[in-house]
């Protein structure tokens, strides 16, 4: 069943097209991923979905009552409380329900006349009766497997969210959320701030969702684990494919290809009619006018392709080494690093070889980021030494892009860097990453995270580096790019140290991964996979006491009468919907009918098409009503 439906939404802002007859659906239960190029207008139509923008055209229709949870980019739980009272407000029925169970109890103890008591009692089993079938004996159970869950320890829950990080604020609001189970979830980037750890729980956690789910991520392999449909917005315009982000990408490819081959075929077929139609024209006799004429009318009949629309732009990138390393690249010995009251590692040693791409990982706050920045100058160790091998060249990527100026505009700031090049060098290489014209005359201090992310890569791409230090380099890069970044590191020839916990990016490139634990670390000389296959046999992580929540809700039978009204009903919610599809292609192929030129010069014709067209609107229009009816009515069943 259908519960949200996009029906041609448009967009624009002056003479910026947003989104162009933007339609899209999803059933109940469905978990939809909605990709596109950062700009492509995704965040746009959540909030389009959530009416707090509104469209130039178009409607959004959804299901009588649907409860719709939103977590934005950017959200960030502010709140007086501490974590675990926080989360207990998503269960402020149950809460109210335990409360009034107690008092009951007590005035039960207490009650001496037996008409009011048993007026008690009988209240008190109504209630608690209630208290059970809603979950009443399991919500602290999942507070907890969703705090920890999303990398909160048990000694955090009693912190005040006030002293939080936002990035702990983010991962609240995205507990709490979750815990208060709406009919359909809107995710953008849920897996900001989330370790590896906690980005697995949470695809374990929405697979097992029976609510309808739509997400925007640029981290494909979450995507692949969690959706079975994707909903692409791209030059304006929206396409459904079915499966995940990896069955899309081949859907999409093999569409496209046949969508060129179709073009290109009839370019060729309208070249050889023409060049037959010279070729009369030029004999000029009679019969050769009339061929002529003929073959042109056919042509003008021919119902013409649009050539295929072009592909967002993308970087194009290529490392390059200046020089050739020695073999042996880094070396650290006893590497250990403290904070007032907080010991972060202790005795790091690694062994870093020429053309290794090692990846570190592990939880939030273990150290990797620190570690990078040790090694690179950035911070002091505490103790223990690290040494570099013979002829590093050494580029580094810095996750906070610390090192943009906000003052340079970003031409300057690539410049500065570079000043033996040329000004045509240096704009050449920016075109390389997107920016062209005007956009190098723009601050460092007012691009997007997408745009500085692009900016510090095309210094980097410039630097001649032969040892690549990357934190977290796919943060802020959209799918398009984080694919042409993948290529190159394949390509470079030198060698990569790299946080990251985007595991698709992991799983093409590293040869090697070093996870960092709580007791030191773990080193597996082979790939993701290789990693994979050993991490059962590390040390088993503290949180495996608890079961990943259960349902929020005890399902309980319907009687034969709902359970046979739902049924019908269900039915006609089918029926209705198969009849709206049938009809919008009907109205589709009649305005295509109307636009051609036959139709246009036969005035019957175009009137009779027109008339179907208004009776099939009025159609349309009583269709979306009584699909509203039918999923309103549903909406009061009880669940089966």
């Amino acid at each position: 069943m259908i519960i949200l439906a996009c029906n041609e939404i448009s967009l624009s802002f002056g003479t910026d097209i947003i989104l162009n007859k933007v339609s899209c659906n999803v059933h109940r239960g469905e978990k939809a991923a909605l990709v596109g190029v950062n700009g492509a207008g995704k965040s746009t139509l959540f909030k389009i979905i959530l009416g707090s923008l509104q469209q130039d055209s178009g409607d959004v229709f959804m299901s009588k009552g649907l409860r719709i949870g939103y977590l934005d980019q950017s959200s960030g739980l502010d709140s007086e409380n501490t974590i675990w009272a926080e989360m207990l407000t998503a269960y402020h029925t149950l809460t109210s329900m335990e409360a009034r169970l107690k008092l009951l109890e007590k005035n039960i103890s207490q009650e001496k006349n037996e008409e009011h008591l048993h007026s008690l009692m009988k209240e008190y089993d109504r209630l608690l009766e209630c208290f059970t079938r809603e979950g009443g004996y399991e919500y602290n159970s999942r507070i907890r497997g969703v705090l920890r869950g999303l990398g909160f320890t048990d000694e955090e829950f009693e912190l005040a969210i006030r002293n939080l990080s936002g990035g702990q604020k983010t991962r609240l609001a995205l507990a709490k959320l979750l815990l208060e189970e709406p009919d359909l979830l809107l995710l953008d980037e849920p897996t900001n701030h989330l370790d590896m750890n906690a980005i697995e729980w949470l695809e374990d956690f929405l697979k097992s969702y029976k609510q309808s789910v739509i997400v925007i991520s640029h981290d494909r392999y979450f995507l692949d684990a969690v959706t079975t449909k994707t909903i692409e917005l791209e030059n304006c315009e929206c396409t459904t494919y079915s499966g995940g982000y990896s069955e899309y990408a081949k859907q999409k490819a093999i569409a496209r290809e046949i969508q060129h081959r179709h073009y290109d075929l009839q370019q060729k077929e309208i070249a050889r009619m023409e060049a037959f139609i010279e070729q009369q024209r030029r004999w000029n006799r009679e019969k050769n006018i009339i061929a002529a004429q003929s073959r042109q009318k056919a042509i003008d009949r021919m119902e013409k392709l649009d050539a295929p629309k072009k592909l967002p732009g993308s970087i194009k990138i290529k490392f390059r080494s200046d020089v050739v390393s020695g073999d042996n690249v880094l070396l650290t010995d006893n590497l250990s690093k403290s904070f007032p009251g907080k010991e972060l590692f202790k005795d790091l040693s690694i062994d870093i070889r020429r053309g290794e791409k090692t990846f570190i990982i592990g939880p939030n706050g273990c150290g990797k980021s620190t570690l990078l920045k040790i090694l690179v100058g950035k911070i002091p160790q505490t103790e223990g030494s690290f040494e570099y091998g013979h002829k590093i060249v050494l580029g580094y990527y810095d996750q906070e892009l610390e090192g943009l100026d906000d003052n340079n505009t970003v031409l300057e700031e690539v410049w500065d860097e570079n000043e033996k090049l040329t000004h045509t060098q240096i704009r050449n290489a920016l075109a390389q990453f997107l920016f062209f014209g005007e956009d190098v005359y723009k601050n460092i201090g007012i691009l997007s995270g997408g745009e500085k992310s692009r900016v510090a890569l095309t210094k980097l791409m410039l630097s001649g580096a032969n040892l690549l230090v990357l934190d977290e380099p796919t943060n802020h890069l959209d799918i398009n790019s984080r694919e042409a970044l993948e290529e190159a590191l394949l390509a470079f020839d030198g060698t990569m140290l790299v946080v990251s916990h985007d595991r698709y990016f992991v799983r093409k490139l590293a040869s090697r991964i070093i996870e960092m634990t709580n007791t030191g670390l773990e080193d597996y000389r082979g790939d993701y996979g290789y990693y994979l296959d050993h991490r059962r046999l590390s040390v088993s992580q503290a949180s495996g006491n608890d079961q990943t929540f259960s349902s929020a809700k005890q399902e309980h039978l319907d009687s034969k009468e709902e359970k046979a009204r739902r049924r019908k009903l269900d039915k006609q919610l089918a029926t209705c919907e198969k009849e709206i599809s049938s009809i919008e292609a009907r109205i589709t192929e009649l305005s295509e009918e109307m636009s051609r030129n036959d139709a246009l010069s036969d005035h019957v014709l175009l009137s009779a098409l027109h008339e179907e067209q208004l009776d099939l609107e009025k159609r349309l229009e009583q269709l979306y009503a009584d699909w509203s009816a039918y999923t309103e009515e549903v909406e009061h069943l009880e669940p089966i």
